[in-house]
């Protein structure tokens, strides 16, 4: 045996984790990506400092809500993965959707926002929830019912009147757009929150280092766990920056789940297409901080990542996986919990005067 041949052989007996390694991230580099470090652009859109500062008190905001008790950050509490924690969202997010709530964390990277996609970006969102008038909307599992054009109008010029009347935010609201003559706005409400959401990111997951090539970010158990992933089949839609969030699934595509994860009376993203191949599709999910994020499906149905796993296979790929399976993928999922933003809470503006009466 030549000597060339004898230093391969002992490269590869020495040194065949490193190599597998390269192959597995390779493999993964054409599927993955990793959260950037800094917030992406809105098109359109200037994230200037006085904007963002206007977004994040507005985030926090009570009264932006009809019954002024329900701000953007009760749905989505940054201290708990960006969602509720609750088995269905309650208050105002119950009657436009009766959903599980989504995280906000990294949501813009998704394709679009709500279970069923109705929000095309997050400026949209804003004004599906916290800014839409409560009364207009039912509780159902079928998604929100159309809004009364009338009430809606009423709902926001009483947005626009009550900021108005606050001193502190008619000057934020001018140094935000100063170059508007009127610049509180009910449009500029839902600019402001979208730009400060747009920097709710979570970057360095230990996925994503080992994607840049830290070698020691990820266990033998999550590589394995990113293995079973792919080779699975997971990848088909949890794939992209955000390991998921890039398109709309049918829930049940080999095997329909129990009534418990799929209510029958839900039909998802058909309620806003009508068109028959979206009936039970719904947007597929982000998996990033998929840890924090419970519980998990559109209905809420279950704590339990390891359950929502076994569910997945079944259901989707039509695979019984076992418990050593089960254990290393969600190992692999745990590795994709990020730096949570560190936000300051804001002053909120003092009202200097009565509350715009709601409209009855």
């Amino acid at each position: 045996m030549r000597l060339s041949s004898i230093v391969s052989l002992v490269a590869l007996l020495f040194a065949g984790p490193a190599y597998a390694d390269a192959g597995l991230r390779d493999r993964a580099k054409e599927l993955f990506e990793p959260i950037p470090s800094a917030p992406p652009a809105i098109p359109g859109e200037t994230a200037t400092p006085e904007k963002l500062a206007l977004g994040k008190m507005l985030y926090f905001e009570p009264r932006l809500s009809g019954s002024g008790d329900v701000s953007c950050a009760d749905c989505h509490n940054l201290s708990m993965g960006g969602v509720d924690g609750g088995k269905l969202s309650g208050g105002h997010n119950a009657q436009l959707a009766g959903r599980e709530v989504l995280t906000v964390l990294n949501a813009i990277f998704n394709k679009s926002q709500y279970w069923d996609g109705r929000a095309a970006n997050l400026s949209d969102q804003v004004v599906n929830s916290v800014m839409a008038n409560p009364k207009a909307m039912l509780k159902t599992r079928g998604g929100p019912m159309p809004i009364n054009t009338a009430e809606h109008a009423i709902a926001k010029q009483r947005a626009v009147e009550q900021f108005k009347r606050i001193p502190g935010y008619v000057a934020a609201f001018k140094q935000a757009f100063p170059e508007q003559s009127d610049p509180v706005a009910y449009d500029n409400i839902g600019r402001a929150i979208a730009l400060f959401e747009a920097t709710l990111i979570t970057p360095d997951a230990p996925f994503d280092r080992w994607l840049k090539g830290d070698d020691q970010a990820l266990s033998e158990a999550q590589k394995d766990g990113l293995k079973l992933f792919v080779e699975k089949g997971c990848v088909t839609c949890h794939n992209g920056v955000n390991v998921g969030g890039g398109m709309y699934a049918r829930f049940g595509v080999v095997k329909q789940p129990s009534a418990e994860f799929l209510p029958p009376d839900d039909l998802g993203r058909f309620a806003i297409t009508k068109a028959i191949a979206d009936k039970y599709a719904f947007k597929v999910p982000s998996l990033r901080n998929v840890e924090l994020t419970t519980p998990y499906f559109h209905t809420g149905a279950t704590f339990d990542l390891k359950k929502a796993v076994a569910v997945m296979g079944e259901s989707q790929l039509g695979v019984a996986l076992s418990a050593d399976e089960t254990d290393k993928i969600v190992a692999f999922l745990n590795s994709l919990t990020g730096r949570q933003p560190e936000v300051v809470l804001p002053i909120l503006p003092p009202r200097t005067g009565p509350p715009v009466a709601q409209a009855q």
